[in-house]
């Protein structure tokens, strides 16, 4: 696959319409493939024709006009900016929507962690990181994405062309993963995931953050979003009945996969029986990690960088396909394939500019691409 290394990298700035104009002016033709290939899959996964995705997306937007209207007329820009005739805002509204449409039928798979690490005796690094397998189709669309807006933190994101809020980070050093969740309810009265967290990395910490989301009723289905700024991290599992959250344990270390650890408020039957194994076999490489730091009598802090996570725990294919580096199920084709499209490192200290480091595709597989720095 040649597209990893062709990823597009763009800045936004305006108001919130000419920030989605030139989102979907620079993006036209990855968003048109984007719901060329949700309109298939919503067909083949939920049996849902594009008419009735286009209901359900009517009814979130309402929502998003009451609760969030900067980022519905962001929406609106963008479906504009792609200049095409078949592209209204309901269907941008749809592909920020899509894990609430869908019902939690879909089977995406990612692992997350957050590590607060001593670098010396009076300070601390905080690392947030993860890798996100989706849809193979989706990978050769896939952007990165900055957005500056007045008032607001500088936000710097990967992302799916079309939709406003992803995973990444801001200029204040907050930033978010996510973890797909199957269980119900789905409630079109509270705001879809993306939504979330793009008013997450609009926050200037990750306790504003939290107060936002709370403040707007919480999440329209079930997820887990693990946010972390320069403090420390929580694991966020939300759900339309409520939300219960995660904080380290004593090494520092939080980990999620795609089950709740502690939410027991929605019915959540299993779906990824690789979930509990990623979730404990990346504990077990972050432990090693820590072992070989304490052997060397270092701060884990100066050991532990994107690289090395990269290279001992994101690229782990122990429980393929359902591995923490995902590779393809060879009994899946076509829309089916899943693998890890990319892992992300981002690493706040304070009194100093966050950053983070994205390999596109598997990493260790040696066709991953080179590492792109955020910001460029």
């Amino acid at each position: 696959m040649d597209w990893q290394g062709k990823v597009p990298r763009i800045i936004l700035s305006g108001s919130p319409y000419e920030i989605g104009l030139a989102h979907g002016r620079l993006l036209a033709e990855q968003i048109l493939a984007q719901l060329v290939i949700y309109r298939a899959l919503f067909l083949e996964t939920c049996k849902f024709e594009w008419e009735h995705v286009l209901d359900v997306a009517a009814e979130f937007s309402a929502t998003i006009e009451q609760l969030a209207p900067d980022l519905l007329e962001e929406m609106r820009g963008i479906a504009d900016g792609t200049g095409s005739t078949d592209v209204g805002l309901l269907d941008i509204i749809a592909l920020n929507c899509r894990s609430e449409i869908a019902l939690g039928q879909w089977d995406d798979g990612c692992t997350a962690l957050g590590w607060r690490l001593p670098t010396d005796n009076n300070s601390q690094k905080q690392i947030l990181a993860q890798n996100w397998d989706w849809r193979t189709t989706v990978g050769p669309n896939l952007a990165m994405v900055s957005i500056r807006q007045q008032g607001k933190p500088t936000i710097w994101m990967v992302t799916e062309p079309g939709i406003v809020g992803k995973i990444g980070f801001n200029s204040s050093s907050v930033g978010v993963c996510l973890n797909a969740i199957r269980a119900r309810p789905t409630l079109t009265t509270l705001l879809p995931i993306h939504i979330l967290l793009r008013l997450a990395l609009e926050s200037p910490s990750a306790s504003d953050a939290i107060s936002t989301i709370e403040a707007l009723g919480g999440a329209g289905s079930s997820q887990h979003i693990l946010i972390a700024d320069s403090a420390g991290a929580r694991s966020l599992e939300l759900s339309p009945r409520g939300g219960v959250y995660l904080g380290a344990d004593a090494d520092g270390l939080v980990v999620h996969t795609n089950h709740f650890l502690a939410n027991r408020l929605v019915d959540e039957p299993p779906w990824l029986a690789g979930s509990p194994l990623r979730l404990a076999r990346a504990r077990e490489l972050c432990q090693e990690i820590l072992v070989g730091a304490q052997r060397s009598e270092l701060p884990a802090g100066q050991v532990v960088d994107a690289t090395v996570l990269r290279r001992r725990v994101f690229s782990d294919a122990e429980g393929a396909p359902q591995a923490i580096c995902c590779v393809p199920d060879v009994a899946r084709g076509g829309l089916a394939s899943i693998e890890t499209l990319f892992n992300i490192v981002m690493t706040f200290e304070d009194g100093k500019s966050p950053v983070a480091e994205v390999v596109f595709g598997r990493p260790g597989s040696a066709t991953e691409s080179s590492v792109y720095k955020m910001p460029w």
